[in-house]
């Protein structure tokens, strides 16, 4: 079986696949000063209460935009699962692709990754948006290039920065705002507004913008812990897809395999 880690920055997704289905998936704040040990405490004991043993990993492949969390990963499979470890876009899982933007290097492994998988999964152009820490907007071709995108404050950092550099505003949960008005009666709703209604109408001018750039028909696939959310009050959507980076890093394990 294959052992996926998706670290990102603000959380570390690990996933257990047995060909391209995940048979199981635990989360782990991202923290680049975290032991090999101390992973292998927290994952062993997983893998049990799922009825798996580490005899069952037989391939782990790690993505990071958080460069210093791979040695401590590396030294987690070399130590407790016998494994040399994939890293994503290095020797022996190369990207693959053709990454079409001015600094290739700079660009972060989950976006391919959504690239690789977006591509393999769903027809002609596409528009990849990722809620994540970031909000990142990626634009794949036909041909399973990537030619770039955009990169904006993800909603919870949006609402950080509104709470943390004002005296007298609260901290609120991101959830749609009880009525449809957009003229809030309160602080609180006036806040929820400018927050949910305001990213909602960042994603559809933004996305916009991109179709009518490429030019062509691109179909609209989400991904990231909000997508679900905004997927219900925006019918830009083609596809919500959870999963997209872990089964990007599950393609590239395929292709070493070979």
């Amino acid at each position: 079986m294959l052992l996926a880690a998706d670290v990102g920055n603000t959380n570390v997704v690990f996933a257990l696949f047995e060909g391209r289905e995940i048979k199981a998936r635990w989360r782990i704040a991202t923290d680049p000063r975290r032991t090999g040990d101390e992973y292998a405490v927290w994952l062993l004991q997983l893998l049990k209460l799922e009825g798996f043993a580490r005899e069952d990993i037989t391939q782990i492949i790690v993505g990071a935009v958080v460069p210093r969390a791979i040695h401590n990963l590396t030294v987690l499979a070399q130590k407790y699962f016998g494994v040399e470890p994939l890293i994503a876009g290095q020797a022996g899982a190369e990207w693959g692709i053709v990454l079409d933007v001015d600094q290739p290097s700079s660009l972060g492994a989950d976006r391919v990754l959504n690239t690789i998988a977006a591509h393999e999964k769903y027809d002609g152009d596409l528009i990849v948006v990722d809620f994540g820490t970031a909000t990142t907007f990626d634009a794949v071709d036909f041909t399973g290039a990537y030619k770039g995108g955009i990169i904006a404050p993800g909603i919870n950092l949006s609402l950080d920065a509104l709470v943390g550099k004002t005296a007298m505003l609260p901290r609120i949960a991101i959830e749609k705002p009880s009525s449809d008005s957009v003229i809030g009666r309160n602080t609180e709703d006036q806040m929820l507004i400018g927050v949910f209604w305001g990213y909602v109408s960042l994603i559809e001018g933004l996305v916009g913008r991109m179709r009518k750039e490429i030019g062509r028909p691109a179909r609209v696939v989400s991904t990231g812990g909000l997508a679900i959310l905004f997927d219900e009050y925006t019918d830009l959507f083609d596809a919500v897809d959870s999963d997209l980076t872990l089964d990007g890093l599950a393609i590239l394990a395929q292709r070493a395999a070979r």
